[in-house]
């Protein structure tokens, strides 16, 4: 009982220490809602206001039919050119991302069968439009010439109709998966950062020499540091799913919001112990700021919340395993997507008990030796 006492009074110190540091609270605040409603709002991923410009040396309704397909807000209005040389001055310039030339008799060698070719210049450097816009305008192009020639002709049609079935998120909404990945992420950020600066600060400011004069023992002190950060971070993660990602997004939750936090509770017994001990291993602020920067790309770039981890290589997907971001993204996907219940995430319970189990130990045999290096 004596022990539990030190570990709720020791932690009701450190929400003391973090109440008085206003640049904390104002990042903990900011993270787990404008950070959460940009990351899911701002940047975008699909494609909208490409620009493109057309070489039209058709001059027929069917190119001018071609030409009307682009519109806002996939694209912006298109610019008619003269030459490919101007597109290619366009492209060098950054002003245009597509160039599309529609050569002479384009329309008649449609309605003659003869398969006419359409050149489509892209703009690579732009990664992401081009890659989508590239599929977007061949769909576009084919479908305008399709109906186009139907008006003529009659087309074979395939004999086979493909009905596509959206599953979970049936608009294909952004939002609705980057603002759940945005939460993992600051859940993970977060609870290393206040765990491990509450030490170091206490280091820097030589309160540590206290807690030594004091009759607590290293785990306790290390306890209530996780109990504490953890519980701040878990209480925002509980207000941002309801005020900002039901509230301001308006995300739905397939599943049960409890499952969800009591996995988050794991997760946080894993990553304020690595914060704990990225702060024992730091002999400075600076320093743990760059170790921090090394163990956080790895974990959220490689978790399965960027791109799916089966399109890794397995080598990866093997270390990543040991990675407690790969099982609370896959849970945190499992239950407020699909709704899966506690017989589908039961393995990833699993998983971070036991990584938890590992980076506690460790972390707390480092800590005994900082603190007794400390006090000789």
């Amino acid at each position: 009982m004596q022990t539990l006492n030190n570990i709720y009074r020791l932690g009701v110190k450190e929400l003391w220490g973090l109440l008085r540091d206003p640049i904390m609270l104002i990042l903990i605040a900011y993270c787990f809602s404008f950070d959460i409603y940009s990351a899911a709002t701002a940047a975008s991923d699909t494609l909208n206001r490409a620009t493109i410009a057309v070489v039209d040396e058709d001059d027929s309704p069917l190119s001018r039919q071609i030409i009307a397909a682009f519109y806002p807000p996939m694209f912006m209005p298109p610019v008619k050119v003269y030459t490919m040389d101007d597109i290619d001055k366009g492209m060098d310039t950054d002003n245009y991302t597509f160039g599309l030339n529609i050569p002479p008799n384009f329309q008649r060698d449609v309605l003659n069968n003869t398969s006419p070719e359409i050149q489509l210049n892209v703009d690579a450097t732009r990664m992401g439009q081009a890659f989508i816009g590239n599929g977007y305008i061949t769909q576009m192009i084919s479908d305008e010439v399709t109906q186009f020639a139907n008006r003529y002709r009659s087309v074979a049609t395939l004999p086979v109709n493909i009905e596509v079935h959206t599953l979970f998120n049936p608009n294909l909404t952004r939002s609705w998966f980057s603002s759940v990945m945005e939460i993992i992420n600051i859940v993970t950020t977060l609870s290393i950062i206040l765990t491990g600066a509450a030490l170091m600060r206490e280091r820097e400011h030589g309160t540590i020499d206290h807690l030594l004069s004091m009759p607590v023992t290293p785990f306790e002190i290390m306890m209530s540091k996780i109990w504490s950060m953890g519980l701040v971070v878990l209480i925002s993660t509980w207000g941002a799913l309801f005020i900002v990602v039901q509230g301001w997004l308006h995300v739905p939750i397939a599943g049960s919001v409890t499952l969800f936090l009591i996995g988050a509770a794991l997760h946080l017994f894993v990553t304020t112990s690595l914060g704990i001990f990225l702060a024992t291993v730091a002999k400075s602020t600076a320093q743990f700021a760059m170790l921090l920067i090394l163990i956080l790309l790895p974990l959220q770039m490689l978790s399965g919340g960027s791109t799916p981890k089966e399109s890794m290589p397995q080598a990866v997907q093997d270390i990543m395993l040991f990675a407690p971001t790969t099982h609370f993204v896959e849970l945190g996907q499992a239950i407020l997507y699909r709704g899966a219940g506690l017989s589908v995430i039961w393995t990833s319970y699993a998983w971070l008990i036991g990584i938890g189990a590992v980076f506690f130990t460790i972390a707390l045999v480092r800590f005994r030796k900082s603190i007794a290096n400390m006090g000789s």
